[in-house]
């Protein structure tokens, strides 16, 4: 497990494009994902301690967030031929055992994660409804044990910020996760 953490928040950037493969067995876009007020595009994995320690509140703001008009995807980019726990099919696994409120999408060339700058798992970015990145930062202080439950929701404050004013919180704390699992060409 290589431990990484997010670059800081370059605000304004530009949301990049995709069509991806869903665990629901469709294609998905970018403008097909996109939430009245915004978008949050996660980076997540089935296998990373970091994902495991916050996934019902991954579940549990990604829902709350819909009702401010932010909606959520979720991609997965790590090399599935070294961590089969992240395969195809254990993504529709996860995604049916949880009930998912967002759609689960493979990114098998890896492509998107690196036209996103992502580094690990959990890797968040919020955008606006002009689609403009206005948060890169943790999901809340939980790192591999999940933080208590009155710790404040640094991810969820931040978007419904943003679906109010169109943008992100000034102070950002960096996400920590497991790397992304490049592929060794």
């Amino acid at each position: 497990m290589a431990l990484a953490e997010t670059p800081v928040c370059d605000f304004g950037t530009p949301a990049p494009d995709f069509n991806l493969l869903g665990v629901d067995g469709q294609r998905w876009t970018l403008a097909q994902c996109k939430g009245e007020n915004g978008l949050l595009v996660m980076f997540i994995c089935n296998h990373c301690p970091y994902v495991k320690a916050i996934h019902e509140r991954i579940i549990r703001d990604t829902r709350e967030l819909k009702a401010f008009g932010i909606h959520s995807v979720a991609i997965m980019s790590n090399d599935t031929a070294d961590y089969p726990e992240d395969s195809y099919e254990n993504m529709q696994r996860i995604a049916a055992q949880y009930d998912y409120p967002f759609p689960y999408l493979l990114d098998d060339t890896q492509a998107v994660a690196k036209a996103y700058g992502a580094v690990c798992t959990p890797d968040f970015f919020g955008y606006n409804a002009d689609l403009q990145l206005q948060y890169r930062g943790r999901l809340d202080a939980s790192r591999t044990e999940t933080a208590p439950p009155d710790t404040i929701r640094d991810l969820f404050e931040a978007m419904k910020l943003c679906a109010a004013t169109g943008f992100g919180s000034i102070e950002q704390i960096p996400s920590i996760g497991c790397s992304i699992k490049w592929r060794q060409h």
